[in-house]
């Protein structure tokens, strides 16, 4: 059957990340109810990874073998009426039948970001911070990432992935539309790694780290050494790149 690949964004706020699971919500089950609606068969996605609960996506990619030819401009407008607000369609495109959403990604980029006024109109989307950190401290300790692999230190426990070797590319803190911006782009991530890298970097931005401590805690390899993780609603998977279409 032909392969497509689906580009999509979520707000993540009502959703148990993008997995489907046995109870709770997650986006690729309200994705896979559409597509069953519109297609009238249960074609099945795969996405490029998961996310968190709570946890935003700018840019997600999931595939999917629909076994008909398909007018992608129109699948997008359908899939979009039929789906919840918080979950929209930008492209619908034909790919090799071999393309895997996951595996064949090459680069992950998160960014968290982080606001320090009273913001009705970021809860639920930022992270509010109720001190100025110091950021050349944070960025000292954010360029040590790239000079390790192992980040067990920063991966939630009884995870099943058969490694903790990830390549960090990026790692930097920036300052956006008055927003203090964590972006670190890698190769793959672990469970609840970007989230506990920002809440130990924020030690150091509050003093109670040092960069020594830091890149003890990266040696440790045990994730009782870090910090605790920031909230989820201020992360966000930002951009996936694949080398077919980069």
């Amino acid at each position: 059957m032909p392969r497509f690949f689906i580009q999509l964004r979520y707000n993540g706020k009502n959703y148990h990340g993008w997995q489907v699971q046995k109870n709770a919500l997650g986006v690729q089950q309200v994705l896979n109810e559409a597509l069953t609606v519109l297609f009238k068969s249960e074609p099945e996605t795969l996405g490029c990874g998961r996310t968190d609960t709570g946890v935003h996506a700018k840019q997600f990619y999931a595939h999917v073998d629909i076994p008909e030819a398909v007018d992608c401009e129109n699948v997008v407008h359908r899939l979009n009426g039929l789906l919840p607000h918080d979950i929209a369609i930008d492209r619908i495109f034909p790919v090799k039948d071999d393309l895997h959403a996951r595996f064949d990604a090459v680069e992950r980029t998160y960014g968290y970001f982080i606001y320090f006024k009273k913001d009705p109109f970021l809860k639920d989307r930022a992270h509010w911070l109720h001190f100025s950190p110091d950021v050349k401290k944070m960025q000292a300790a954010a360029a040590l990432l790239k000079n390790y692999q192992d980040f067990s230190c920063f991966s939630k426990n009884r995870t099943q992935v058969k490694t903790n070797i990830c390549h960090i590319r990026q790692a930097e803190w920036l300052m956006e539309n008055d927003m203090l911006v964590f972006r670190i782009s890698a190769d793959r991530f672990l469970r609840g790694m970007v989230r506990a890298i920002v809440g130990t970097l924020l030690l150091l931005g509050e003093d109670k780290l040092t960069t020594d401590g830091f890149r003890a805690i990266l040696e440790g390899r045990d994730r009782k050494l870090a910090g605790a993780s920031v909230p989820a609603h201020g992360l966000y998977l930002e951009e996936v790149r694949y080398d077919s279409f980069l």
